[in-house]
């Protein structure tokens, strides 16, 4: 059967039996959905029977949350490649939904419009034997797509899967194994709930948060979203995604999983943010990494002389991929970590250059570890340019640049055996950006000159890469000379150090280095490929050598023949 954009799964089983049916229910949708499975729950709904298959309230039990809690974490193993969605449109406490039954006696007045309209829907719905009785089956078929139609927005041609043929081996052994334990108790919920967090690439983690949010709250989620100051001692904070993609990826999320929520998104530029000068507010979610900062919520809520929260906890989910470098639980920080080795940002064009050697631009700050990585790339296979020895190199007696340097600033900065002190020369220029642009307008075309004679060098030799390793590669523009610009990061703080350690200077002096040179945001936006070696040699190694064998294929997409039109 032929791929789908968008698909909703209508689970019928019993709340109670999903942990034990999930996984192989979502490897069956995973084979017919690429990009948004959005998962709609009625327990013991009945296909068979047309008129009874309507949407009605279920209530917002123990149960429902422990099966959200294992679908998003089996959804993260079994098909990652997916943006789950868990809707609770139906979800309502029994109160409240008899409450609104006089304006309605469903979930659903009219359909909902989700965000991507659903082009398939699926069912674990059992039925028989589809060899025996394909009547009952397209019965079954035609009921739910009829049922989904009173519930959501589709595409005309929607088209239904019932997925149960597919999982009769999972009903034999499902049958030996023991049966969970129910549990019907209801949750507690909520007018207002609110939770905090950074939010960068919503994943299956913060989606269970935020799921548990909509089945506690009854009127409002209050958001609070690090920004800023909350992002500085984040890991590989270069990564996180800008403070507005975050937001809009939550109300659009949010408004898929419960429309009739208020949902009011602020910035945190502090661990407490409005939860505790907020008096409507009643109840916060945690995990338990976070439920600390939940009871610190509750004292600062009391010394403003407000009532404290109620503190709901939900378990850390595991992240089955996760390396030894990583943490256990799923979390943006080891989803970063994983971009690093990979294209983040598309190729320039770069049809002017010859396709071989390919050439990559290597730089980064001061102590970034360029020297590590460029040597690693050299033990692959790669032809290591260091542009900082060239650098010296345009100094010496007899090169253009050496006699243009004295002339520009003086005969003071020659030695006594006519080579040019460089420290007197440094000093000429340190603070002075006008004579500073002076030195490097001499420098770095001699230098660039040197670089491109070591290209054609390595192309005559027959070379397949030159990594042109450079700390200013794009202060000077040379960005023209390489296929893609690969920059090594690490924080601000951790290249001080280095500096430090390295050169005995004082951390002042290590910080106004770094402040003369391009930030790591700023080398990002033109940047290819990021690398880091924040961590131990191995880690950075095997983000290097992933670099490398994924650039070994865009190599060879590259000699392909196009085919003709």
């Amino acid at each position: 059967m032929s791929m789908f954009s968008t698909g909703i799964l209508v689970l019928t089983s019993p709340l109670h039996t999903l942990p034990l049916r999930i996984n192989p229910v979502l490897r069956s949708a995973a084979q017919l959905v690429e990009r948004t499975l959005y998962v709609h729950f009625h327990p013991g709904l009945n296909l068979s029977n047309g008129a009874q298959a309507r949407p009605v309230f279920i209530p917002p039990v123990a149960d429902l949350s422990n099966a959200i809690t294992r679908l998003y974490s089996n959804a993260t193993d079994v098909c990652g490649h997916l943006d789950v969605r868990v809707l609770v449109t139906n979800v309502c406490p029994p109160t409240i939904a008899s409450t609104g039954a006089a304006i309605s006696n469903s979930p659903f007045p009219t359909p909902q419009r989700l965000s991507h309209s659903p082009e398939v829907v699926l069912t674990d719905f059992p039925v028989q034997d589809q060899d025996q009785d394909q009547g009952h089956s397209h019965q079954v078929s035609q009921c739910l797509q009829r049922y989904t139609g009173h519930c959501y927005v589709c595409t005309p041609q929607l088209t239904s899967v019932l997925l149960h043929p597919q999982l009769e081996k999972l009903q034999q052994q499902t049958e030996a194994e023991e049966e969970p334990e129910r549990n019907k108790e209801p949750l507690a919920t909520f007018s207002d709930v609110v939770v905090g967090g950074t939010f960068d690439r919503l994943h299956g983690a913060h989606k269970t948060l935020l799921n548990i949010c909509c089945l506690l709250a009854s009127r409002r989620v209050l958001i609070g979203v690090c920004d800023q100051e909350m992002l500085k001692k984040k890991v590989l904070k270069e990564l996180i995604e800008p403070y507005s993609l975050r937001v809009q990826r939550l109300h659009e999320f949010l408004r898929d999983v419960k429309p009739s929520l208020q949902v009011e998104v602020v910035p945190l530029d502090d661990p407490f943010g409005s939860s505790v000068c907020d008096p409507l507010l009643e109840c916060i979610v945690v995990s338990e990494e976070t439920r600390r900062g939940g009871e610190a919520v509750n004292k600062r809520r009391l010394q403003n002389g407000l009532q404290p929260l109620v503190l709901h906890e939900i378990q850390l989910l595991k992240d089955v991929h996760r390396t030894e470098a990583e943490e256990e639980k799923i979390s943006s920080s080891s989803l970063r970590s994983r971009l690093l080795g990979t294209p983040i940002n598309p190729l320039k064009d770069s049809s002017h250059l010859p396709p071989l050697p390919y050439v990559i631009g290597l730089t980064g700050c001061s102590s970034s570890g360029k020297s590590s990585i460029s040597r690693w790339l050299q033990g692959l296979g790669a032809v290591w340019i260091d542009a900082d020895k060239l650098g010296h190199e345009t100094y010496l007696q007899g090169t253009t640049a050496y006699g243009r340097v004295i002339q520009e600033f003086g005969s003071d900065i020659v030695n006594e055996d006519k080579s040019i002190n460089r420290r007197a020369l440094g000093n000429k220029v340190f603070g002075n950006q006008e004579r500073l642009k002076a030195l490097t307008d001499i420098v770095w075309p001699e230098i660039a000159l040197l670089v491109k004679e070591r290209i054609n060098q390595a192309r005559e030799e027959g070379k397949q890469v030159c990594v042109v390793d450079a700390a200013v590669f794009l202060e000077a523009g040379w960005e023209d000379m390489a296929h893609e610009v690969w920059v090594a990061i690490i924080p601000e703080e951790e290249a001080a150090l280095r500096i430090t350690e390295r050169d005995g200077v004082s951390a002042e002096e290590a910080s106004r280095r770094l402040q003369s040179q391009w930030s790591n945001a700023r080398r990002m936006e033109q940047a290819n490929v990021l690398l880091s070696t924040l961590w131990d040699p191995e880690v950075t190694h095997k983000q290097v050598t992933k670099a490398w064998n994924l650039l070994q294929e865009r190599i060879h997409q590259r000699q392909i023949p196009a085919r003709p039109s």
